[in-house]
């Protein structure tokens, strides 16, 4: 049985110094990213499967709004929901960050792992920075290599 993802994670815990309180102001732009992140690539014409570490991190690039997270959701190489890790939206702080960690044992995401971030502002914000990144190796070699998130629809006000 593979670890498991950091399904018990606490964001709101783990991440208390980079959260503030969630906006009383209507939510009026969002948008969302999707970020590739393999979890296992295939080697040596497809005979050798490396496995990765992922580390998913989410940045508030604005250095005055508060960024509301609304979803962070980790979905497997057939597109099937493998974690969800917000029970509840959650407001980063100006330049603050929060990260998911997913160990190198846990490979039920597959070769096209992926997480969908869905994010929103009170207003005018500049667009979060959402990337994974990614450590391995075997034997002796060692890799490390950054997927950058895509928007997933264009940051809109409502």
């Amino acid at each position: 049985m593979p670890a498991a993802a950091q399904s018990k994670v606490n964001i709101e815990q783990n991440f208390a110094d980079s959260l503030t309180v969630l906006p009383k102001e209507e939510l009026a732009v969002a948008g969302g990213f999707y970020v590739p992140a393999y979890s296992s690539v295939a080697m040596s014409q497809g005979k050798l499967r490396v496995d990765f570490s992922v580390t998913l991190s989410v940045h508030n690039a604005s250095e005055s709004q508060p960024l509301v997270v609304k979803r962070i959701a980790y979905f497997d190489t057939a597109g099937k929901q493998v974690e969800s890790y917000l029970k509840a939206p959650v407001a980063l702080r100006p330049l603050a960050t929060v990260s998911i960690f997913i160990p190198t044992d846990d490979v039920r995401g597959g070769t096209g792992a992926n997480f969908i971030v869905d994010w929103a502002a009170t207003g005018d914000i500049a667009e979060p920075v959402v990337e994974a990144l990614m450590v391995g190796g075997v034997a002796n070699a060692h890799y490390a290599f950054i997927s950058q998130g895509r928007p997933t629809r264009t940051a809109t006000k409502k």
